[in-house]
Formats: C-alpha cells, structure tokens, sequence
C-alpha cells in the first residue's frame, strides 16, 4: 500500500495520500485547492488514479480543492450526510465501509468540532481531522460545535481503538507529524488525566479563541467544494 503525509504550511493542513498499489487507485483527504498541482504531479510520478477525496468536516480555515479535483481527474467527494454540502458525490454515515482496490476504510462519525466531522480509520492507522489533535482538539465555538458532543465523540469512538492505532490529525502547529491512540488518551492536555467530561465542557467554553482568518472566505467555498471563492 501507498502512504503520504503532505503539509500545506499557510493553515498548517495535512493532506493524506492512500493508494492500492494493485490497482493503482487513490484517495485523497483533505486536499488543500492550492496544492492541487502538487498533488496532480505527484499522482502522475506513481502512475494513480484519484478516485475519492474524503473530508473529515466543512473547512473554515482553508479552502477545499475537492471540486476541481473532480472536474480534472474525475474523483468523487466524500462527506459526512450532515454537512449540508450539495456539491458532495458520497453523503455517507457511522460505521461504513469504503473500498477501494485493496484498501478498507472505515467511516467513524465524531462530530462536536462541528456537526459533520468524520474521522477515518485504515489499517493501523485513524486520520481525525479537527476532532483529536497532537496534544489537543478542534474548537467547538461554531459550525454547530458542542463541547460535550465532542468528549463524547472521542472517547466513543476514537479511544476505543487499541493503543497502537496511530492518529493523523487534519492540523498540526507545531511541527508534529503523528502520535499514538495510547499516548493522547493518556497525556492529552484536554482529554487525558482522566479528564472528566464536565471539566472538559467547562476547558472548551473558556478558550476565547479569535475565529480562522480565512472563515468568511473558506466556508461559503467549501460548500460548494471550493468553488465559491468570494462572499457577497
């Protein structure tokens, strides 16, 4: 199988590349649209065919490059059914199964950053986007975000995976590349220590964070897979 972290530095993004390397077919999570050609090149240099990107929510600090990918390679986009994105060519739910060529991923619904964040998990592997971060989690102060929704989220369905699993969040700001289902559960300075769920609800609604400097521009585009660049 074929594996490719890829780091867009502006809004700190990860990108995932997955491909069967039988049939050649890829997928791509959370492609940034201003590394599509980045990631055109690097398709054509391991000779794949796109056929997903996979979201794990409605971006509000980047713009999606879902959109153009389809209309240049073909891929179809995949979401969550809640994120109320009519661009979408796949609205799927908990707990379902998508393959591709060899490959098995597993949709796991952990909304509470927002109402349709979808973290998926593939062999050893769970790509969290915003819901669970190195050493943190995604805010819960728009987009529909609840803080008990989001404690709830991660230890039903990300803490339950065994220790080893490794997490590969949407973000990261400080230069961290991977770490472990074990080590956040323990250590994480938001949900480990035995952290309670009230005390997590309380952490979260006391963070005061400004909102994304790109919100107004990044949301209306993801919307429509990225294709909206401007607010009215």
């Amino acid at each position: 199988m074929i594996f490719e972290q890829l780091f867009e530095p502006e809004s700190s993004t990860y990108t995932y590349l997955l491909a069967c390397e039988e049939t050649r077919q890829a997928v791509l999570i959370d492609p940034v649209q201003s590394e599509i050609e980045r990631y055109i090149q690097r398709l054509k240099q391991l000779h794949l065919t796109l056929v997903y990107t996979l979201e794990t929510h409605v971006h509000a600090d980047h713009i999606t490059g879902a959109g153009i990918l389809r209309e240049r390679l073909g891929s179809k986009s995949v979401l969550h059914r809640n994120a109320d994105v009519q661009c979408g060519d796949l609205l799927l739910g908990d707990d379902c199964l998508l393959r591709i060529g060899q490959l098995e991923i597993e949709t796991r619904y952990t909304p509470g950053h927002t109402n349709a964040c979808m973290s998926y998990v593939w062999e050893n592997k769970v790509f969290t986007g915003d819901a669970l971060l190195i050493g943190g989690c995604g805010r819960t102060d728009f987009q529909e975000g609840d803080a008990g929704r989001l404690y709830d989220s991660i230890h039903q369905k990300l803490f339950t995976l065994p220790d080893d699993i490794q997490v590969f969040p949407g973000h990261d700001y400080h230069g961290n590349t991977s770490s472990t289902i074990g080590h956040e559960r323990q250590y994480n300075p938001r949900l480990g220590h035995q952290q309670t769920r009230e005390g997590f609800i309380e952490l979260m609604n006391n963070l005061k964070l400004p909102y994304p400097a790109k919100i107004k521009e990044a949301l209306p585009a993801n919307q429509e897979c990225g294709h909206q660049t401007s607010v009215q």
